[in-house]
C-alpha cells in the first residue's frame, strides 16, 4: 500500500464526512473501493463565496501498490512524520521552572521526561481554587492579587478562548496537540485549521496535565513567587521564593507571563539584560453573534459555528498598525485585572462558543518611545509603567470598583448614538473612552474602523459596544537571551515564553518551552555549561 495526501476536498456543511472516499475517488478517477484507510488531517471553512460555504478537508489515504501512481496537482505521497528528538541527560540535574503558563508547563513536562529533577513554582493557586477566586471577583468584586485571571495554574490563557492557532511549522506542534488531547482536550484540535479548547474544557486539561507532571516526579509549589536570584561563580545557582527560602538549581527556566511586573522589576534591579519592545493597546469590541455570522457567512448560518474574523490596517500617515486581536466568537468580555486599582479587559470563550456576543480586541501598535513621558523615564520598564498608568485611569473611569468603562461604538466615532449591550463581567459603566485613551490610540482606532467597515459591511453598528482597556496583548519588554536560550547577562537563567518576549500565544509559548529545554539538555550533555 502507498499512502497519499490530497488537499482541498470540499463538502457542504450538512454533507457527512463519509462522502470523502467518494470525493477522493472522483478527483483521481478511481473506483471508491480503491481508496482505503481515509484519515482527515486538516479541516477548515471557506466563506469567500457566501452564502455558499464549504468545509475544506485535507485527507490521507491508502492506494494499492498495483495501481499506477495517480497524477493530480493537489496530491502528494505521504512522508512519515519525524518525531521530535529528545535529549536524555547523562547525569542528573536540578531545574527550577518558574511559571505554570504554557511555556512553563511544557518546559517542566519535557524536562521531566529528559531526566531533570524539576521544581515548578507558580505564584498563583491551583486551577480549582483559582476558578473560585475569579468567580468571587466577578460576583462580589473581591479582587485577589495572587489568584486572578492573570495569575495561577495555566497562566492567563486559562481564562481565554484557548486558541491553538500558530503559523509555526515544527514537529513540536504535533507533540503539543497530542499531549493536550491526552489530557482531555477535544480530539478535533489535531485537525482543525483554527483549533481551540475553550476556557471550560481547558480547566480539565490543566488538572490532568498536573497529574502527568506529578507522576513524573515534578515538585509543584503554589503560592510561590520568585522574588530573587542567587548568583555563584558567575552563574545563577538558586531562586529565592517569597523573600525567604532558596531553591538550588543547575539552571533556572523563567516563564513569567506578560503580567509579572514585580518579577520584571526584580530582574532589572539585579542587572539582568532587558530590552523594551513594541506591543499594542486599545479597546475590546462586542457585537451580537448573529450580526458577525451574517457578515461572514451570509443569511444561512444554522449549520455553521460562530464566525470569527481577522482585521488589520496600517495608517500610511503615521506608519502605525491597527488590528483585531484574540477574537472570541460566541464569547464574553472579562475584566482581567492583576493589580489592585487597575482595570484591563480580555476576551473569553467556552468550548461550544454559544454565548450571544462575539468580541475582539481592536488595538494600535505602541512603540517604546510612546511610553516615555514626563514622569516615565526611558528604559526597559517604561512600557510596563505606561500600561499600569492606563489601567489605573480605566479603573477610575469605570467607577473604582473594577467595572470596565464602556461606550457605544457610534458614540465613540462621534457619528451617532446607541445602546450599551455587553457581556462584560463583573460589569460596565458608560465613559468617554476617547478621553481615557492616549490621543494616538484614539486617532488610530477612529481612522481604522471605517477601513474595517469596508472589509466587513455592518461592522460599524449601533449594536456594537467598546470596553476598555486592552493592554496585555504581549509583554512590553524582552529578557534578552542568546541563541541557546540563555540570558546574555546571567548564565544559568533561561527566559522563555510570552512573558519573556519570545512568544505570542499558547502554542508558540509551549513550543518555546520545549525547545529551550532541549537546548539546555544538549548543552549539559556536551559539557558546554560551566560546572
Amino acid at each position: 500500500m502507498m499512502r497519499y495526501c490530497l488537499r482541498e476536498l470540499r463538502l457542504l456543511p450538512d454533507e457527512p464526512v463519509e462522502l470523502l472516499p467518494l470525493k477522493i475517488a472522483a478527483e483521481l478517477s478511481l473506483c471508491a473501493s480503491c481508496v482505503t484507510n481515509v484519515r482527515i488531517i486538516r479541516r477548515g471553512l471557506d466563506a469567500r463565496k457566501k452564502p455558499r460555504i464549504n468545509v475544506i478537508y485535507s485527507v490521507e489515504f491508502d492506494l494499492s501498490d498495483d495501481l499506477p501512481a495517480p497524477s493530480h496537482r493537489r496530491l502528494e505521497q505521504v512522508v512519515p512524520d519525524q518525531p521530535l528528538p529528545q535529549q536524555h541527560l547523562l547525569a542528573p540535574r536540578q531545574l527550577l521552572v518558574v511559571g505554570m503558563g504554557p511555556a512553563g508547563l511544557f518546559a517542566a513536562w519535557r524536562a521531566a521526561h529528559s531526566g531533570f529533577k524539576v521544581t515548578l513554582l507558580e505564584r498563583g493557586r491551583p486551577v480549582e481554587q483559582r476558578v473560585r477566586n475569579v468567580q468571587d471577583f466577578w460576583q462580589k468584586g473581591h479582587f485577589d492579587p495572587r489568584s486572578n485571571i492573570q495569575f495561577g495554574e495555566g497562566g492567563a490563557g486559562t481564562f481565554s478562548d484557548g486558541k491553538l492557532t500558530t503559523r509555526l511549522r515544527h514537529p513540536g506542534i504535533a507533540l503539543i496537540l497530542r499531549t493536550l488531547v491526552d489530557c482531555g482536550a477535544p480530539p478535533d484540535i489535531v485537525i482543525d485549521a483554527k483549533p481551540h479548547i475553550g476556557t471550560d474544557r481547558l480547566r480539565l486539561v490543566l488538572i490532568n496535565f498536573r497529574r502527568k507532571l506529578l507522576e513524573k516526579g515534578v515538585d509543584i509549589r503554589y503560592d510561590a513567587t520568585l522574588t530573587g536570584i542567587v548568583v555563584n561563580h558567575g552563574r545563577v545557582a538558586a531562586g529565592i521564593v517569597n523573600d525567604c527560602g532558596e531553591v538550588p538549581c543547575d539552571a533556572l527556566l523563567l516563564a513569567p507571563g506578560h503580567s509579572a511586573r514585580d518579577t520584571y522589576e526584580m530582574l532589572h534591579a539585579k542587572g539582568v539584560a532587558l530590552a523594551a519592545k513594541a506591543f499594542a493597546a486599545g479597546l475590546r469590541i462586542e457585537h451580537p453573534v448573529e450580526l458577525i455570522n451574517r457578515i461572514q457567512f451570509g443569511s444561512n448560518t444554522d449549520k455553521l459555528p460562530a464566525a470569527d474574523y481577522a482585521l488589520s490596517w496600517n495608517d500610511p500617515a503615521t506608519g502605525r498598525g491597527c488590528y483585531s486581536f484574540c477574537m472570541c466568537p460566541g464569547g464574553e468580555v472579562v475584566v482581567a485585572s492583576s493589580e489592585t486599582g487597575g482595570v484591563v479587559v480580555n476576551g473569553m470563550s467556552k468550548l461550544r462558543r454559544a454565548a450571544p456576543f462575539s468580541n475582539s480586541a481592536l488595538v494600535v501598535s505602541v512603540l517604546p518611545h510612546d511610553c516615555v513621558t514626563q514622569d516615565i523615564p526611558p528604559g526597559p520598564l517604561a512600557g510596563m509603567y505606561w500600561q499600569r498608568r492606563l489601567e489605573q485611569s480605566a479603573f477610575i473611569a469605570g467607577g473604582g470598583d473594577y467595572h470596565a468603562p464602556a461606550q457605544n461604538l457610534l458614540t465613540f466615532l462621534e457619528s451617532g448614538t446607541g445602546p450599551l449591550h455587553s457581556s462584560c463581567r463583573p460589569g460596565i459603566r458608560e465613559a468617554d473612552l476617547a478621553a481615557l485613551l492616549p490621543a494616538f490610540i484614539t486617532h488610530g482606532l477612529r481612522t481604522a474602523l471605517p477601513c474595517f467597515e469596508r472589509r466587513m459591511r455592518g461592522f460599524i453598528s449601533r449594536e456594537a459596544t467598546l470596553t476598555g482597556v486592552e493592554t496585555r496583548t504581549s509583554a512590553p519588554l524582552r529578557i534578552v537571551r542568546d541563541e541557546h536560550g540563555e540570558s546574555v547577562s546571567h548564565p544559568g537563567l533561561y527566559p522563555v515564553g510570552e512573558g519573556a518576549g519570545y512568544a505570542g500565544g499558547i502554542m508558540s509559548a509551549a513550543l518555546d518551552g520545549l525547545r529551550v529545554v532541549d537546548r539546555l539538555a544538549a548543552r549539559f550533555n556536551h559539557g558546554s555549561t560551566t560546572e
